[in-house]
C-alpha cells in the first residue's frame, strides 16, 4: 500500500497510519469506544464482584430457595450469563450507531488515497 504524491516519494503503509492515526475522526473514534467500554466494564465487574462476594460471604442468602432446588445464588449465577448477553447486544447497537459511522468513513479517505 503506497501512494504517490505528485512530484514526491511514494507514501508508505506506515505513513499512511500514522497519519489516520492522527486525524481528528480516528481521536473520535477512540474517544467513543472508551466511553462505552470503561463504565460497562466497571458495571460488569463491580456486578461479578458482588456475585463472588455473596457467594463467599452470605450463604444464607445466596442458599435461599426460591422455588423447588432452584436457589438465589443459582439465579445470580445465571443472571451473570444473561448480563454478558445483554452487554454484548448493548455494544453491537452502539457500535452500529456511534462507531461503525466513524470507522467507515476513515477507511473510505485511507482508501481514496490510496487511489489518488
Amino acid at each position: 500500500m503506497s501512494t504517490t504524491e505528485p512530484g514526491g516519494p511514494p507514501e508508505t503503509a506506515e505513513a499512511v497510519w500514522e497519519r489516520a492515526h492522527n486525524s481528528t475522526e480516528f481521536r473520535e473514534l477512540r474517544s467513543r469506544l472508551r466511553r462505552f467500554v470503561f463504565p460497562m466494564a466497571a458495571v460488569f465487574l463491580l456486578w461479578y464482584l458482588l456475585y463472588v462476594l455473596l457467594a463467599d460471604y452470605a450463604h444464607g442468602f445466596m442458599s435461599t430457595k426460591v422455588f423447588g432446588n432452584v436457589n438465589v445464588g443459582l439465579i445470580f449465577g445465571l443472571l451473570q450469563f444473561v448480563s454478558t448477553f445483554v452487554i454484548t447486544g448493548l455494544y453491537v447497537r452502539y457500535a452500529n450507531r456511534r462507531l461503525d459511522p466513524i470507522a467507515e468513513k476513515i477507511r473510505e479517505d485511507i482508501e481514496k488515497e490510496e487511489r489518488e
